[in-house]
């Protein structure tokens, strides 16, 4: 193998980020439960000017190449919103990433992994967090457990063997997300129905949906909860104004005013619990592209969509509520009224929650109040640089 020509190139031009972009869909095209995205998205997502990460993250994305064909990519990046975090979160200064990670073989993983060290050790940097593609909200860790089922929307998926390829070059597990799926056909236990049934006889309490009318508005809203209940998570990154605008332009065509709720405690907005249809039921088949007649599939499902799994991929409880019995409530009670609206608005029959950190053991245990199992498991590497 020693004798191998892989030479490894920069990205630098669109035909290249084309041929990125490309790649995954080649690399993956025998998976049956790989869900192709949307080129389109695709491609925006590693182009400069249309993805907000690149304003606050140096960014450099890989080809490999060997005999004139494009067998493998990576991207190595340095979040400044990152490294600016405390080191106790697992983030912190020096610490680098790459991610969107393909490869036909392990010859050609070595090399586009070493490329990207060298690239973040030029940089300054002493350790690697990976794969984060790109950002820690986007699609963080590799898949170890789940291989035999599609992810839902917002989820990566990627090859058993890639797991076996890192760990081979001296990474280590810095950290678990899991998601968690259930039946949601089936009434929660009993003990749960009576927390519920006791919130919505406080009069402190409102559960509401969100008002799509004041989009914007709404948006900011989940956001600013959102960046005060994790900000002392392992990993977190706050949200820029630019990506909560990218965001919000992003989801707004799959928002459902009924499967978003807002809790208020004595008419504050304490916390909020965001639910997506799957959307990769329906783009799966797609095969990554909308012309000439996907579109018209996808603008009719918009419309109204019906829909087996509902995902929480999101939820967050104000900083100085979280560890008390009432965010366990008004958790229980904005998953419940979700439930009951995807069954009967929606015909969906499972959910998906996550992911969710390892050692987030309030999170933990809401899903295992409410009998979901881990169905997912995902993880980020380390290693010294």
């Amino acid at each position: 193998m020693s004798d191998r020509q892989i030479e490894v190139i920069p990205v630098t031009n669109k035909r290249e980020r084309t041929d990125f972009v490309d790649l995954s869909y080649r690399i993956h095209a025998d998976d049956p439960h790989w869900v192709p995205p949307l080129r389109m998205e695709a491609m925006e997502l590693v182009t400069p000017g249309k993805n907000p990460f690149f304003d606050h993250a140096d960014v450099q994305h890989f080809l490999a190449k060997e005999g004139g064909r494009t067998v493998g990519r990576i991207s190595a990046h340095i979040d400044h919103l990152a490294i600016a975090q405390p080191p106790e979160q697992g983030m912190g200064p020096g610490v680098g990433n790459w991610g969107l990670f393909e490869a036909e073989d392990e010859t050609i993983a070595a090399r586009l992994i070493a490329t990207a060290e060298k690239w973040l050790r030029d940089k300054g940097m002493n350790r690697v967090l990976a794969p984060l593609s790109m950002s820690v909200w986007e699609e963080p860790g590799q898949l170890v457990v789940g291989h035999d089922h599609s992810p839902t929307v917002m989820m990566g998926h990627q090859p058993a063997r890639y797991r076996d390829w890192f760990e081979a070059l001296g990474y280590t597990r810095a950290k678990s997300l899991y998601t968690y799926e259930l039946d949601i056909t089936q009434e929660f236990p009993p003990l749960i129905q009576r927390i519920v049934s006791s919130g919505e006889k406080n009069a402190k309490i409102r559960i509401r949906n969100v008002d799509k009318s004041k989009f914007d508005e709404e948006a900011r809203l989940i956001l600013d909860i959102l960046n005060d209940a994790w900000s002392d998570n392992w990993g977190f990154v706050p949200f820029t104004d630019a990506e909560i605008a990218y965001a919000g332009k992003k989801f707004k065509p799959i928002v459902r005013e009924d499967l978003i709720m807002v809790a208020e405690y004595e008419g504050e907005p304490v916390a909020f619990m965001m639910t997506l249809p799957d959307l990769n039921e329906v783009l799966k088949p797609m095969k990554g592209k909308l012309f000439p007649f996907n579109w018209i599939k996808l603008l009719t499902w918009l419309r109204k969509p019906q829909v087996r799994t509902m995902r929480v991929p999101l939820m967050g409880v104000r900083k100085r509520l979280q560890s008390s019995r009432l965010a366990s409530q008004l958790a229980f009670m904005m998953i419940e009224y979700i439930r009951r609206n995807a069954i009967e608005k929606y015909g969906s029959t499972r959910g998906e929650i996550g992911w969710i950190l390892d050692d987030n053991q309030g999170m933990v245990a809401i899903a295992e109040a409410i009998d979901s199992h881990v169905n997912r498991e995902y993880v980020i590497y380390q290693k010294g640089l």
